[in-house]
């Protein structure tokens, strides 16, 4: 999910069909490191280097050029999102705990049936049968 999630690769660079649409969305990766750069960037000034440019460029420039991150919503937004996946993650995990609990026991009990035998009387004369019986 690292690759997928922006950590590595800018948003931008992602392929679209796959790796972006449902991967980038919901790799956790995307919204703790846009969390970080948005509490890092945001409402500050930094020199600009670039020539012909302003002498000035802002922490909200940097954020959409350099790094492609959202702006649209605030970092606590994405610290909310955060939170929401570990909460739902735990519910998932659980869910599967209860599922696995229920279901081995009737997997193993499905396993466990071997088909019914027939079963086999075998004759012995010199079983406890009266003397009558054995003539």
């Amino acid at each position: 999910m690292m690759l997928n999630g922006g950590f590595f690769r800018l948003p931008d660079d992602l392929p679209n069909p796959f790796w972006k649409y449902p991967m980038y969305y919901i790799a956790f990766h995307k919204y703790a490191n846009q969390g970080f750069y948005k509490n890092e960037f945001q409402g500050l000034t930094f020199p600009n280097n670039i020539a012909g440019g302003p002498p000035t460029i802002t922490g909200e420039e940097i954020l959409k050029n350099t790094w492609q991150v959202e702006t649209g919503y605030s970092k606590w937004i994405d610290v909310a999102i955060l939170f929401g996946m570990v909460i739902l993650y735990r519910l998932m995990f659980f869910g599967i705990l209860k599922l696995v609990e229920k279901v081995k026991p009737i997997i193993k009990a499905a396993f466990a049936a071997s088909p019914r035998q027939s079963k086999l009387i075998s004759e012995n004369p010199s079983s406890s049968l009266p003397d009558e019986a054995r003539a």
